[in-house]
């Protein structure tokens, strides 16, 4: 099996790689070619910001190591679509073994992380979900024609522009909106009035 492996330093990222390695698993520096993202920092959202954009939009199965789990951290990474989470000192067996599961769209996270998760809910403390930052007039446009369920190009025709841009302004409409997926931001933009 081969990897992506993204870490914000060439130490750590040298790291992970010799850990999959030991495990039997490649990394390959092939960007979006293959299904399976190991994204590693010391908090799960460096980890998740260490990615390039595409790998946050829930099109790739992500495996997040690191050593910080923060409750909003781990909220806002199962919402960008991350599969599981790890911790960075894992053994290779371990690493391993949470690679196969995220390949195979099994969710896994220590348990130490998910009594963290829950007993911030139970105590009154609910993970704070952030309120979703003003769009920009062009953001705004194409978030309403897909809320009407144009595509792409349906999109880039009334806005006389390429579909390539299209693309970008979704991509980062979608980073700012902290969703995985076209319906998810139509409705969270519903939800906090921005369109």
């Amino acid at each position: 099996m081969k990897v992506q492996v993204e870490a914000p330093d060439s130490a750590l990222r040298a790291d992970v790689v010799t850990k999959l390695r030991t495990a039997g698993i490649n990394a390959v520096d092939r960007p979006f070619q293959v299904p399976v993202v190991v994204a590693a920092a010391d908090t799960v959202g460096r980890a998740i910001r260490s990615c390039p954009q595409p790998y946050r939009t829930g099109d790739y199965r992500l495996l997040v190591l690191a050593d910080a789990f923060d409750p909003a951290d781990v909220s806002f990474a199962l919402r960008a679509g991350v599969r599981a989470m790890l911790s960075i000192t894992s053994e290779p067996e371990k690493l391993a073994a949470a690679v196969h599961a995220t390949n195979q769209s099994e969710g896994r996270m220590p348990s130490e992380v998910l009594l963290k998760l829950l007993h911030s809910r139970v105590a009154g403390n609910p993970v704070s979900t952030p309120s979703p930052c003003p769009l920009t007039p062009r953001q705004t446009a194409v978030l309403t024609l897909m809320a009407d369920g144009h595509p792409n190009v349906a999109i880039a025709t009334a806005l006389s522009c390429s579909e390539h841009t299209v693309k970008n302004v979704i991509y980062d409409m979608m980073m700012r909106l902290q969703v995985n997926n076209r319906a998810h931001a139509v409705a969270r933009a519903i939800r906090a009035g921005l369109i």
